[in-house]
């Protein structure tokens, strides 16, 4: 990074340590990427924007694509929030409105870097990018199901997951639809998300074990007798 004197004389560069002038790096494009399309951002340009040499940025990232996807993987891991402690008499509907609320905080106060990781990832076919999301969502899923007290049981009940990661994406929708479209307010997210995710543990993942423990009636029936 470069820092002007007070002389007037030449920018001089202020030593980093490697994970500071990295950290400068990706901020520097994560910035460029979010509001610019990948093609119209050069290395050149990320450098000059960090206050690193080119050289330095390739030692550090490679190739435009690799620091891309570092980029965007980084936008997709919200710092995490932390799951709400069991406290006697709090209910779960407790437990969800507390990590609901503060993760619609945490996406208010990172907008911009949140609605541009969505745009990102949202067109498909890429199976970086796709790797990417499906890791965001994995993380989101331990999250949930933590909160709600289902780790346990998702371990045995691959559906379990699999409904979540369905609620994580509409989840993802619905921020979108308040933070870049604005055809929801915050209020709006905040009880659509609640509903649907009460709706979801108190009856679609108790059918959906009970489903899964059922007998499947496409099952052969045994030999028939002689």
């Amino acid at each position: 990074m470069s820092e002007r004197r007070g002389d007037g004389a030449a920018p001089r560069r202020v030593r980093k340590e490697p994970d500071e002038r990295r950290d400068q790096i990706l901020a520097c494009a994560r910035e460029l990427f979010s509001r610019r399309p990948y093609a119209t951002v050069s290395n050149t340009e990320i450098a000059a924007a960090a206050g690193v040499s080119r050289g330095l940025l390739n030692h550090y990232f490679g190739t435009k694509r690799e620091l891309y996807l570092a980029a965007v993987s980084q936008m997709m891991s919200v710092p995490p929030i932390p799951v709400p402690a069991f406290v006697a008499g709090a209910s779960v509907g407790d437990r969800i409105d507390q990590s609901i609320e503060a993760w619609l905080e945490l996406l208010e106060r990172n907008r911009e870097t949140w609605v541009a990781a969505l745009d990102m990832t949202a067109s498909g076919g890429d199976a970086d990018l796709d790797r990417i999301l499906e890791e965001a969502r994995d993380r989101a899923v331990d999250h949930m199901t933590e909160v709600v007290g289902l780790t346990p049981l998702s371990r045995t009940h691959p559906e379990i997951r699999a409904a979540f990661r369905g609620y994580s994406a509409m989840a993802e929708a619905t921020t979108r639809e308040w933070l870049k479209q604005g055809r929801l307010s915050r209020d709006q997210v905040r009880l659509l998300l609640r509903q649907v995710l009460l709706h979801l543990i108190e009856d679609v993942v108790p059918a959906l074990v009970e489903t899964a423990r059922a007998p499947s009636a496409e099952a052969p029936a045994g030999p028939p007798p002689e």
